[in-house]
């Protein structure tokens, strides 16, 4: 299942990526950091985005080091398997929000939901592809 609702936050970003204009391609699953990269349709401006997908408003994972974490926008899709809501921002808005957990010797990173909350449908961020 974990497969299945990555599946659908991507593919439900691009939608709403392609509706602003933005030619929305989804990079192998298994790239490491990007998720989709965008070009505009006069393919003069480019940016990459890292999906990250939630059955519920949980904290997101980043995983065991921030290095692989460096896309242009961090696009949070919640909710998936019902009525998919988006937080858009950037790496650099929410860096001092990341929460580092520690258990067992292992590191690990974290956004809590109350951290990414007001960056709901914030696509004032993100400029139009046409």
């Amino acid at each position: 299942i974990n497969q299945v609702v990555g599946n659908i936050g991507l593919f439900y970003t691009c939608y709403e990526l392609c509706k602003r204009g933005w030619n929305a391609m989804p990079t192998s699953r298994n790239a490491k950091g990007i998720d989709i990269i965008l070009y505009s349709q006069d393919g003069r401006q480019k940016y990459t985005v890292q999906v990250k997908s939630l059955k519920q408003k949980n904290p997101v994972p980043l995983g065991k080091s921030l290095e692989t974490f460096f896309a242009d926008y961090l696009i949070i899709c919640v909710n998936v398997l019902n009525e998919p809501e988006l937080f858009v921002t950037t790496p650099t808005q929410i860096r001092q929000k990341i929460h580092k957990g520690e258990k067992d010797g292992r590191i690990s990173y974290w956004l809590q939901p109350k951290d990414y909350l007001e960056f709901r449908d914030n696509w004032k961020i993100v400029p139009s592809g046409f």
